[in-house]
């Protein structure tokens, strides 16, 4: 199968779920619900749940619920010094760059979230765009409509010729059913029907599905493989 655009996630995805980021950024949204909406902590983490698995996002469970300000809760919940959670990932950059595809980011954050996030890591020039949570007015996933806003953004390339990663299967299991290619990134090695391949780390991509750097020209498909084996050799 030959792949024309990539999405990729963004948080948990791009850089190990070990690093704490995560969990400080729903710990903040959790502050935000008891400060903003003076909710009790114990109904905080049970409204969490069942806004997830109803609406894939507690954002948008609060939207309808609460009418929370998207603005407000975005800048709220990703005020964290990221510098400590996250460093430039030198070999990353050279993996994803090399790649021949259109690339994106696809993430139910916001886009001033992700950007910074690109930016400490310096990824910030491998990607076309990135496809936020306002970009796809403020569906998420794994909402079906959000994959669909999310294809339109990107030139609407055919499913089949889309490649997605994720940290989460809930995430891959819509992206499935539509028919693009599914690859979770999660280092505990989680077996699921909708996933079609596996990565601990978004640095073994190379090794898990070298075909993508495969293209008709010969020597720019030496060229890349050359680049990012290089990290193999050290």
């Amino acid at each position: 199968m030959a792949f024309t655009t990539i999405f990729f996630d963004l948080d948990d995805t791009l850089y190990a779920s070990s690093n704490g980021l995560w969990e400080a950024i729903r710990e903040r949204m959790n502050q935000y619900m008891a400060d903003r909406l003076k909710l009790p902590r114990e109904e905080v983490f049970k409204l969490r749940r069942h806004y997830y698995e109803t609406y894939g996002t507690t954002l948008r469970g609060l939207q309808i619920h609460y009418q929370v300000d998207a603005d407000d809760y975005l800048q709220y919940v990703h005020d964290l010094p990221l510098e400590q959670y996250l460093e430039p990932d030198l070999e990353l950059h050279k993996i994803i760059l090399s790649l021949p595809q259109e690339r994106w980011i696809f993430t139910n954050a916001d886009a001033q979230h992700a950007s910074r996030v690109l930016q400490i890591l310096g990824l910030s020039d491998c990607f076309e765009g990135i496809i936020d949570v306002r970009a796809i007015a403020f569906a998420c996933k794994p909402e079906e409509i959000a994959y669909l806003r999310a294809l339109n953004i990107a030139g609407n390339p055919k499913p089949a010729e889309c490649l997605i990663l994720d940290d989460s299967t809930t995430n891959l299991s819509t992206a499935r059913n539509l028919g693009l290619t599914t690859v979770l990134v999660n280092s505990n090695g989680v077996s699921h029907p909708a996933v079609l391949h596996h990565l601990k780390s978004l640095k073994d991509l190379p090794q898990v599905m070298p075909a993508l750097w495969e293209t008709d020209d010969k020597n720019q498909l030496q060229d890349n493989k050359d680049g990012i084996l290089d990290h193999d050799r050290h």
